[in-house]
This record gives C-alpha cells, sequence and structure tokens, in this order.
C-alpha cells in the first residue's frame, strides 16, 4: 500500500482567524466567575465599561474583544485563556504539546506510539485541539488496522469542522481522510463521493491546498484502479504529479510515483512500471522512509519476475521481507512471503510456496485493512495445494479467497480465484465445471457475456 504516509499540513491555532461570532460558553464563563466573587455587574464593569455591556457579554449577546477579555480576567482573578476557551493555559499548553508530539509520530509513521501518546489527551473545550488530536488519532488507528474505530474518530472531527471556527479546509481533511479508512474497508464508491466532496470543498476554500489536493487525487487513484478505470486512474495520477512537483515535495512525489507504477503494471506497460517504482525507491531512501522502501523493493521484485528475471526478483522480494522484519511491519512482510510465493509457483516450488503463504496468513489475521493481500495468500495457498494433488484443501482455500475478494469489490481479483477453481476443476476432470469457471472469470472482466 501507500500514498498517504504523513497527514495533511493542519491549520494550526495561530492560523485559525478569531473569532466574532457568540460564544456562550464563554458568557457562561464570565457569569460564574462573577458571581463566585460576589460582583455585581455594574461593580465588575467599573468604569471599564457599562454594566449593560456586561450583561451582554453574560447573556451571549455580544462577543467581547481580546483587550476585555484580558480585562475581565484579571478583574475576575481567573486565567484569560480559562474565559476565552474554557481551559487554563498550563491545562492548554499540555494539550498542545501532546497532540503536536503525536502529529510528529503520525509524520514519522510511528502510528502506534501516536496512539498511546494521545492516550494522555483530556478532553478540553479548545475546538482546534480537539480537531487536530481527533484527526491525529483517527490517522493512526487507520494504519493501525482499527478502521472502525479510525472512522468513528474522524466522523466526530467531521462534525466538529462543521461550525466555527473551521472552515472548508478542514471539512476536506476530514473528508480524505474518511475516504482512506472507507477505502481500506474496501467501501469504493463511498471513498470516491468523500475524494470527490473533499476537492469541492477545497476548490470552495479559495486557497491553493496543493498539498491536500494531490493526496486526496493519489488516493482516489487507487479506487479508480480497483474499478479497473485506468483512464481516470491515470489522470488523477498525472494532476498529483504536476501539483508534487509545483510543491518540490519528494514525499508526495513518491507516493504518486508508487501509485503510478501500479497502474503501469496493471495496464501491461511493465518496463515504465519498473522505472516508476526505480524513482519511487530512490526518492524513499533519500527520506529515510523504511516502510516504503521495502514496499518499493518488494513491488521492483514483482516487476522483474514478469519481465522474466527470476534471479532478480526473488532478490528484491527478499530485501523486502528482511527490511520489513526488521522494522516490525507485519502487513508488509506478509506482502514479500505472498511475492516469493509466486515465483514458488512458477518454479514448481509448491511445498516452500504453502509455508509462506501460511505465513503470510498467520502474520495478517486481524487487518481488515490488508485484505487484498489475505486474498491472494489465499488464492496462492490453494494454487500450491493444487500441484501437491491435495485437491479438497486446495478448494477450500480458494472458497476462502472468493468471500475476502467479494469484500474488494474487485473484478479482476475475482476472475482470479474463478480461473483457479476453473484449474481445479479440470484436475478432477470435471470439464463441464471448468468451462463454467473459465466463462464466469472473462465475463467478469468484459463488458459483454457469452
Amino acid at each position: 500500500m501507500s500514498g498517504r504516509n504523513s497527514p495533511a499540513l493542519l491549520v494550526p491555532p495561530s492560523a485559525v482567524p478569531e473569532r466574532r461570532d457568540v460564544d456562550p460558553g464563554l458568557a457562561g464563563r464570565v457569569r460564574r466567575a462573577r458571581v463566585e466573587r460576589g460582583l455585581t455587574q455594574l461593580e465588575l464593569a467599573d468604569g471599564h465599561c457599562s454594566k449593560e455591556y456586561v450583561s451582554q457579554i453574560e447573556r451571549g449577546k455580544t462577543r467581547p474583544t481580546a483587550e476585555t477579555i484580558s480585562w475581565l480576567a484579571e478583574k475576575l482573578g481567573v486565567d484569560s485563556l480559562y474565559l476565552e476557551r474554557g481551559v487554563i493555559s498550563g491545562d492548554y499548553a499540555r494539550g498542545e504539546a501532546l497532540v503536536a508530539k503525536a502529529e510528529e509520530l503520525i509524520a514519522a509513521k510511528k502510528h502506534r506510539e501516536a496512539i498511546e501518546v494521545l492516550a494522555g489527551f483530556a478532553a478540553c473545550e479548545v475546538p482546534e485541539l480537539q480537531f487536530r488530536a481527533l484527526l491525529a488519532e483517527g490517522w493512526g488507528r487507520m494504519y493501525e488496522g482499527q478502521l472502525e474505530e479510525a472512522v468513528a474518530l474522524l466522523e466526530r472531527a467531521q462534525a466538529l469542522a462543521e461550525e466555527p471556527p473551521f472552515g472548508p479546509v478542514d471539512q476536506a481533511e476530514v473528508l480524505f481522510r474518511l475516504g482512506c479508512c472507507r477505502y481500506k474497508l474496501s467501501s469504493i464508491g463511498a471513498a470516491i463521493g468523500d475524494f470527490d466532496l473533499a476537492l469541492r470543498r477545497a476548490d470552495a476554500s479559495g486557497q491553493p491546498c496543493f498539498r491536500l489536493r494531490a493526496d486526496v487525487l493519489g488516493w482516489r487513484a487507487r479506487c479508480h484502479r480497483r474499478q479497473r478505470d485506468w483512464e481516470s486512474a491515470r489522470d488523477d495520477i498525472q494532476r498529483a504529479l504536476e501539483l508534487a512537483e509545483a510543491l518540490d515535495d519528494p514525499e508526495l512525489e513518491a507516493n504518486t510515483l508508487f501509485q503510478g507504477s501500479l497502474v503501469a503494471e496493471r495496464e501491461g506497460h511493465w518496463p515504465l512500471a519498473r522505472r516508476l517504482a526505480e524513482r519511487a525507491h530512490e526518492l524513499y531512501e533519500q527520506l529515510g522512509d523504511d516502510v516504503n522502501v521495502g514496499r518499493q523493493l518488494n513491488n521492483l521484485g514483482g516487476f522483474e519476475f514478469l519481465l522474466g528475471n527470476t534471479e532478480r526478483a526473488v532478490e528484491r522480494m527478499q530485501q523486502a521481507l528482511e527490511l520489513a522484519r526488521r522494522i516490525g511491519s507485519t502487513p508488509d512482510a506478509a506482502q514479500a512471503l505472498c511475492s516469493l510465493a509466486e515465483v514458488e509457483l512458477s518454479t514448481s516450488d509448491n511445498e516452500l510456496a504453502e509455508r509462506h503463504t501460511r505465513e503470510a496468513l498467520v502474520l495478517l489475521d486481524g487487518r481488515d485493512d490488508f485484505i487484498d493481500v489475505a486474498g491472494t495468500a489465499e488464492l496462492r495457498l490453494g494454487k500450491s495445494l493444487v500441484a501437491q494433488g491435495r485437491l479438497d484443501e486446495a478448494a477450500a482455500a480458494f472458497d476462502a479467497a472468493e468471500k475476502t475478494f467479494m469484500r474488494m469489490q474487485s473484478a479482476s481479483h475475482l476472475a482470479a480465484v474463478w480461473t483457479a477453481q476453473g484449474e481445479l476443476a479440470a484436475a478432477r476432470g470435471d470439464m463441464t465445471e471448468a468451462v463454467a469457471c473459465y466463462r464466469h472469470a472473462a465475463e467478469s472482466l468484459q463488458d459483454f457475456h457469452f
């Protein structure tokens, strides 16, 4: 996988325009502090303003200026930040430090650590901090495979973003992240809807939002690829690449080249796919991004295999496996094992292919965000079992792969399973069933039916 590997730029609190709408929370805090100190509205006004003005503040009819808030805080003996946002300065500083640390960890792809840091973040009345915390935790949980929890957090952020002081860019950011979660949940139509709306909100903001737009386009290209809409996928990738180059952002460029290589491979342009992946690999190495270095090594191994360079393919895949194990990325280790199994099947090393696919399935247990890899492992396990003459076990593996790929809504993956089931039927001597499976596979990839 790839694409978005660090969050789009958040709007820091300092960049959010001061709210001029009425804040009922501030009104209640002023009134509560005044009553606790036994002051009348006239005594609180104390010549600085009129009693009527204090009354309007306490009834939420007007919003005092920053200068007046500071004056009221001094008069009432409270922190001005408490009056304005419902939190004392020390609490705000601690909360902001936790959120900033979590954002740094997310950018470094240390998602589990970011989630642990945010466990110490106490709920506060500062919308900007709540928003940033929800975005960071939602993104971290998505990459840890906790997709339902991620969606719930991001939906809370989405509700916050519909109210001041947030605007279209914040709404677009949340929609983007929700789209990523829904893509990983294989809700492809919903994901495309989120990405489309995110781009419209970005347009409505009147701001460039180049990084956010590029990320949205890169992930939407994944959806188009899943739907075999190569033209739309290429268009999104090209637009994202132009934005990356305009920003001179090597990470964004690498992410986009990664996606471009996958589209080129699916269209049969294997030398182009390898060139794009090699460039992405170089950029990831320069960035010190071990996760994506490993993923590119695995993909490069696949492209070498397609080009007939089996020895080089195995070398690349083994490098990817070693790196994934070293950095503790079990899904990437599973992906590399599946890739090695494909090569092993081609060389009739069927027992080793079986061992590698079973190991991959153990590593992927509970990771619903990698069902494409799990389905591939089940498919290749079935093929290794057919080659060993263990046909009943193979049938069970193919059935499992079919169920997995049904969840993905991917015609090409399902066609691969049905083709394998046809081969199984042929091995059993049931040519009628074999032909039916082959026809089913062919029809799934065509606009016509036999």
